[in-house]
């Protein structure tokens, strides 16, 4: 039997294989409310035989987007514009859906990636950003606001208001967005966080207004439903978070009952050094595995399916996030499916897509509403 295809329960949610779709930033919403373009982009990956549906970074207040293209859930508009889009997906799928939430710090303001991703300044519709220090993530940037007192309580309040609209949608789950540099991230990292509070200094102080978000976020969230988090094991940069304070971060949202951890990298400098090769980033969620024992995701240029099969076969990580791969092949789980020997949910219409060696491919369930 496939290790990658086989079934994994958080809490009252079971996912039926290990394959999670990683959250991707589309950059096309509506002033943060979803529209045709991700019914056409998140229904394709609903219908991939994948285990869980990640959705992409969602902002928790107008400030917190990387971009103006960023989807958010602040207010009963960006709410309701999510409810045709997971009701179409519901219709015809019974992936379990998560939704990252997140805040962009320092780092939001940008134009999309498509148009260089630089800053936005004031004069040309930017916004000011927020992070813990008022310090710029590059130079000729400018700097953030330091939160206060007010602006931390602002933040804990709108991370538990979009947990709450999140559970009022019926999502299946979390994932707290506290890696790649974003706001969570730059209270972990000695590089972005000079605080002399008792939010900045030492290990337990830095890592304390994440933990309260987390705290945030999981009361405000159904008990059933899972809550996990996305953190980045190391900065690259000396000097900066690395995987032993990682592994001590995780050892706390452990006994908050995070029921995952995402081990990614990198983010909060652009003076990182990223050794990046195929799955360059599991030893970090073996590593968190094996020192936490918390369920982690392992994510990070992993494409092929005999190489997720060894990660999960081998205890490396219990499940693995595919972004890139997933985009190139909105029908991985399938081809690894067929060549792994397991079996995969499709949709009857599909029924006849396998070749004939393989006409055994699909699960004869019912799938979705319909």
């Amino acid at each position: 039997m496939s290790a990658l295809f086989s079934p994994l329960t958080l809490r009252s949610v079971t996912l039926p294989n290990r394959i999670v779709v990683s959250p991707m930033c589309q950059y096309s919403a509506d002033d943060g409310a979803p529209n045709a373009w991700h019914l056409i982009h998140l229904g394709t990956l609903a219908l991939s035989g994948a285990g869980m549906l990640c959705l992409e970074g969602t902002a928790v207040e107008p400030d917190g987007r990387i971009t103006p293209g960023d989807l958010g859930l602040w207010d009963d508009r960006t709410e309701a514009a999510f409810k045709p889009l997971l009701a179409a997906v519901r219709d015809y799928s019974k992936i379990p859906v998560v939704i990252q939430l997140a805040h962009a710090g320092r780092k939001g303001s940008s134009r999309v990636p498509w148009e260089g991703g630089q800053q936005i300044a004031l004069s040309e519709g930017g916004w000011q950003t927020d992070a813990p220090s008022a310090l710029a993530h590059r130079d000729g940037e400018s700097a953030p606001s330091g939160l206060d007192s007010a602006g931390l309580a602002r933040l804990r309040a709108a991370f538990a208001a979009a947990a709450a609209r999140a559970a009022r949608l019926g999502v299946d789950g979390i994932e707290i967005h506290g890696a790649h540099g974003y706001l969570l991230h730059e209270f972990l990292s000695p590089i972005s966080n000079r605080r002399t509070d008792e939010y900045g200094g030492s290990l337990a102080n830095r890592l304390r207004f994440p933990l309260e978000v987390f705290d945030a976020v999981r009361a405000a969230f159904p008990a059933d439903k899972p809550v996990g988090i996305k953190l980045s094991a190391t900065d690259w940069v000396d000097g900066g978070w690395d995987l032993e304070q990682t592994v001590e971060f995780s050892r706390e949202l452990k006994k908050r009952g995070a029921d995952w951890v995402t081990a990614s990298s990198g983010g909060i400098s652009p003076l990182q050094d990223i050794p990046a090769a195929p799955g360059y980033q599991v030893p970090f969620a073996e590593s968190l595995k094996k020192a936490v024992g918390v369920t982690t995701i392992a994510v990070g240029l992993i494409t092929e399916a005999r190489q997720a099969e060894a990660i999960v076969a081998g205890g490396k990580a219990d499940l693995v996030a595919l972004g890139r791969a997933m985009l190139y092949d909105p029908r991985w789980p399938w081809h690894a499916a067929a060549e792994l020997g397991a079996t995969v949910a499709a949709p009857p219409p599909y029924w006849r897509a396998p070749p004939h060696e393989r006409k055994a491919l699909f699960e004869n369930t019912t799938y979705g509403a319909r």
